[in-house]
């Protein structure tokens, strides 16, 4: 049967049940004779035809068009609210286990946008605890369905921003770059200054940016994403903004600042409850310190970060907050339980190296490599950073690359081997050929900024 037969007989069955007759529903906007053509399936009814007739028979126009009583729709509306709410402030287990209830309601009555909010929240649940390949279905998922209703680029950056972050974790850098990039490009071609999507994918480029060494193009991310932060209303979105930029800051010696924009971050997410943003912030917090000397604060704000995600069983960043952690205690004249720690993390289950993460398992390797260096393990020093390198080349982690390079080097001409030496400070050298850029051509197309957006 049609869709324009199953409205009719919804219409009928509507009207018989009032007690209305033909002519009683349709004045005085429609006639008798059209309102029988429409009960037969011989017409389909228009919107502007629908709305009148709900109104008509005391019903809503999404249960005359669908069938589906308005309630439900309000209802799963309600839910996932609820759900991003668990994602927030729960484990992942419950707000997987929650979304995936949702998405079966979300098919079943047919509801495209309720779909995509529940494929989103499972990606971002499987992209905590370190499933990349199911967080990538989940986002794909939800970008055909976004694309399938005809959606603009600014609805689809959620689950595409999701998306680029699998990459990124996954140790393909230079991808995750180009769908950001690609997406900035064409959202500011397009006149899509949505402040909401750039803010989030200019904030989403600084973090593999950094990793490849692009400092330059990291510091204009940042600095586009701080323009635009006045104009964005989601409180979590602006936090999530200044996590980031603090990266930028660090790098260039700015730490009173970076430290500033953290404590923001932090204060906002405070305020969200949202557990593990707030874990990310005291992870970055920990960072600085670290970078700064300040190492008893780094050790203290890393362990409150490492034990906040490991709560979550957001297992692929917790091993990454590990790697820094090992690297304090290290500094700090705890090699066992630095050792300890990342032996431990390459080891059992978190698969680091197998397409998860190859950046932190390289990092765990360079550590190693430096303890057995300073425990006169040269040739066990030198297996590590080899395995670091293995891990690094197919990541375009350009940083990482050149100073292993430097590490390696040092050791092979410290034990004699000149020529192996050179070959490994060549290789160095290359990797910072172009500072400051990335393989993908042209920085994106700056938005303009006007009062208006």
């Amino acid at each position: 049967m049609d869709e324009s037969a199953v409205i009719g007989q919804r219409v009928q069955r509507l009207r018989t049940g009032r007690g209305l007759t033909q002519r009683q529903l349709a004045e005085p906007a429609y006639t008798a004779a059209y309102i029988s053509t429409l009960e037969s399936g011989k017409v389909r009814p228009s919107e502007t035809a629908l709305r009148f007739l709900a109104e008509r028979l005391g019903t809503t126009y999404e249960e005359l068009a669908t069938g589906r009583p308005a309630r439900l729709a309000t209802e799963l509306r309600l839910a996932l609210t609820d759900a991003r709410r668990l994602l927030a402030t729960g484990t992942l287990g419950e707000a997987a286990a929650r979304y995936r209830e949702l998405l079966a309601e979300a098919e079943e009555l047919d509801l495209a946008s309720e779909r995509v909010e529940a494929l989103t929240g499972l990606g971002e649940c499987a992209l905590e605890s370190g499933e990349l390949t199911a967080a990538r279905e989940h986002f794909e998922a939800a970008e055909r369905t976004l694309a399938a209703a005809g959606e603009p680029l600014p609805r689809r950056v959620r689950a595409l921003r999701g998306r680029a972050v699998t990459h990124l974790l996954a140790g393909e850098l230079r991808y995750a770059c180009y769908l950001l990039e690609a997406a900035i490009d064409e959202l500011n071609a397009q006149g899509l200054h949505d402040p909401d999507a750039l803010v989030l994918l200019y904030a989403s480029s600084i973090g593999p940016y950094m990793d490849m060494g692009a400092h330059a193009r990291a510091a204009q991310a940042a600095e586009l994403a701080l323009a635009l932060a006045p104009q964005v209303s989601d409180p979590a979105l602006v936090a999530g903004m200044h996590r980031s930029v603090a990266r930028t800051l660090l790098a260039e010696g700015r730490i009173a600042e970076a430290d500033a924009s953290l404590a923001k971050a932090q204060d906002l997410y405070q305020q969200l409850q949202t557990r593990t943003e707030l874990a990310h912030c005291h992870w970055m917090r920990g960072y600085v310190h670290a970078q700064n000397g300040d190492l008893g604060d780094a050790e203290r704000e890393l362990r409150t970060a490492r034990e906040m995600l490991a709560a979550r069983s957001a297992a692929l960043y917790t091993a990454q907050v590990e790697v820094e952690l090992a690297d304090v205690l290290r500094r700090r004249g705890k090699r066992e339980e630095a050792v300890a720690l990342l032996s431990r993390l390459l080891e059992l289950g978190t698969d680091l190296g197998d397409g998860r993460g190859a950046v932190h398992a390289a990092g765990a390797h360079r550590l190693l490599g430096l303890i057995a260096e300073e425990e006169g393990a040269d040739e066990r020093a030198e297996e590590h950073y080899v395995m670091a390198l293995a891990l690094l080349e197919r990541t375009g982690a350009a940083g990482d690359l050149a100073d292993l390079c430097r590490l390696l080097g040092d050791l092979l001409r410290r034990t004699g081997r000149t020529e192996a030496a050179l070959d490994a400070y060549r290789t160095g050298l290359g990797h910072r050929a172009a500072p400051g850029t990335t393989t993908l051509g042209p920085a994106p197309t700056a938005p303009p900024f006007r009062d208006s957006w």
